[in-house]
């Protein structure tokens, strides 16, 4: 048995991961994920979504009716500015689609240099106001990835902590959040588990500071997807959807035969019962024409959500 296939039986058979300090810190009482055995106080949904690069269309017009014809509803963009806020929100209007987070990037909130991070938060600032006028549902960030100067662990903790209360502050203010993503060491080494996203939300004691999860660096980092949902809570606002080779869900035994197709099902399993409401988005490549694979992995995806009975 591996880990996680032991922490799996844990879950179902004692609640262990629910019983977390880490868990018990990211919830609210209001929002306080189900245990194991209990109904969720709020019915988790599944809102399929993509990043638009990642639908075939020659314009956004095409891509978006690609993503409503099979079953997405909503749209994920990158980092753009006021006037290109302006215009994702009309055509998201006129479309009927939903508009989800903005994937920034990289801001050096953890940089060595004081001025590199002075800098960081006022971009950031000006990060969420565009996502305020886009009505996107917040900013996706990385305070670092592995190429880039940073402090070392516990310093860049205080750091973010000192730098966070200002940024949630001024979030809440214009009505956008940060999206903090955890992920693999081969990637970042400063935040990698969403325990550890769900612990920097809680301590920076600010509205507008949240996380998100990404299934590709879950695979890696988490001993399980239900526990690591579960330990998020309530600051989860996000999710990017990958398989185990960071193809479209459902595509890893085409190049793997012999190894099991990636599951999604204690991770939405996790989302049902923190009561998700918000976006799970492609982040991936795809083997094949995507206008063949794309709906089917939407399809799976739907049945893996089926499966996942709380």
């Amino acid at each position: 048995m591996d880990r996680r296939d032991f922490l799996k039986a844990s879950v179902a058979g004692a609640g262990a991961i629910a019983g977390m300090s880490s868990l018990g810190s990211a919830a609210s009482a209001a929002e306080e994920p189900a245990a194991a055995g209990e109904k969720p106080k709020a019915t988790g949904v599944l809102k399929l979504c993509s990043q638009e690069g990642r639908i075939p269309g020659k314009s956004r017009k095409e891509k978006i009716e690609n993503l409503l014809k099979w079953g997405a509803v909503g749209i994920e963009f990158g980092g753009m500015d006021l006037k290109g806020a302006e215009q994702a929100k009309k055509d998201c209007a006129e479309m009927g689609i939903g508009l989800a987070a903005l994937c920034w990037g990289y801001f050096p909130f953890i940089d060595p240099d004081e001025e590199k991070r002075k800098k960081a938060v006022e971009d950031m600032k000006k990060a969420l106001e565009v996502a305020a006028a886009a009505g996107s549902t917040g900013v996706i960030c990385v305070p670092a990835f592995n190429n880039h100067p940073q402090l070392e662990f516990y310093e860049a903790k205080k750091v973010l902590l000192g730098l966070l209360p200002q940024i949630g502050e001024h979030a809440a203010k214009v009505g956008s959040r940060i999206l903090m993503e955890p992920l693999n060491r081969g990637e970042a080494r400063f935040l990698n588990q969403l325990a550890f996203g769900a612990q920097l939300c809680r301590d920076s004691k600010a509205e507008g500071i949240c996380m998100m999860g990404d299934f590709y660096h879950m695979c890696i980092e988490e001993p399980n997807d239900e526990g690591a949902f579960l330990s998020a809570g309530k600051y989860c606002h996000h999710v990017h959807l990958a398989s185990r080779r960071r193809d479209l869900p459902g595509q890893d035994q085409m190049k793997e035969p012999d190894k099991p197709e990636r599951s999604f099902v204690d991770g939405f399993r996790g989302l049902k019962r923190i009561g998700f409401q918000d976006y799970c988005s492609l982040e991936c490549g795809c083997q094949g024409d995507p206008m063949v694979e794309i709906p089917k992995s939407f399809q799976f995806l739907k049945k893996q959500w089926e499966l996942a009975v709380v």
